[in-house]
Formats: structure tokens, C-alpha cells, sequence
């Protein structure tokens, strides 16, 4: 065999197990009953903060952990220990997606959270309509 053909062929097998290796360590979309069902596996978990909940955020104990409830769309409910500051309107979000793994304790310690808050131009249009 050429050298140029070895050398293709290494690197389609790096870029197979590159593909390989993303596949099996993606994490999937599921509710908080799912999730709770398989601890310790990563998932993406869709739903809303439970504003009659306190959200407890203590700086000058640990900057790095916010905790509160969140409610997912089937309306399942669960204690969340996000591991980072608390976000700027957080209170106003209108959907969360944490990403993170369930515990056996029944809480889901999320490492990173995405929000959908309002936009101010919703709030400017339903005002003026």
C-alpha cells in the first residue's frame, strides 16, 4: 500500500471514532420522571420554575450553587441544585432546560441551565396593541 492510502485510512478511522465517541456520550431530551427513573445519566430536562418555591442563592456561602423547584412539562416537580451563580432574571424566565443528571435522593443537580426569558418586544407589542 502507498503511504498516502495508510494515512487516509487512519484518519477515517480517527474521525469514525470521533463520531462514535460524540454519539455515545450525547445527552438526550427527557422529563423529570425519566430522568429520576435512570440516575447518573445526563439528560436535557424542559420545564418552568415553581415561583411558590423559594429559590435559595447564598453567595457568601457557595457562589457556585443556586437551588430551586422546577416543574417540567408533564407537570412532574423536583428540587434542582444548579451548580453555577444565579442568572440575571431569573425569576422572569418563561421556560428553563437544564442539563444535567438526577441523584438518588430525588433531585436533579444541573451543571448548566438555558432559559427562555420574555422579550422586551412581546412586552412593547402588548402593550401598545
Amino acid at each position: 500500500m502507498k503511504r498516502s492510502h495508510i494515512i487516509a485510512i487512519v484518519i477515517i478511522a480517527v474521525a469514525i471514532g470521533a463520531l462514535v465517541g460524540s454519539l455515545y456520550d450525547s445527552s438526550t431530551y427527557a422529563d423529570l420522571q425519566e430522568a429520576m427513573a435512570h440516575p447518573n445519566k445526563e439528560y436535557h430536562v424542559v420545564g418552568v420554575l415553581d415561583r411558590s418555591e423559594e429559590i435559595v442563592y447564598e453567595p457568601s456561602l457557595n457562589a457556585s450553587l443556586t437551588t430551586f423547584t422546577m416543574v417540567d412539562l408533564k407537570g412532574n416537580r423536583s428540587r434542582v441544585h444548579l451548580s453555577m451563580a444565579k442568572p440575571q432574571d431569573f425569576e422572569r424566565s418563561e421556560r428553563l432546560v437544564l442539563i444535567g443528571k438526577a441523584t438518588a435522593d430525588g433531585a436533579f443537580h444541573a451543571h448548566n441551565m438555558l432559559m427562555k426569558c420574555p422579550s422586551k418586544y412581546n412586552e412593547e407589542h402588548s402593550i401598545e396593541g
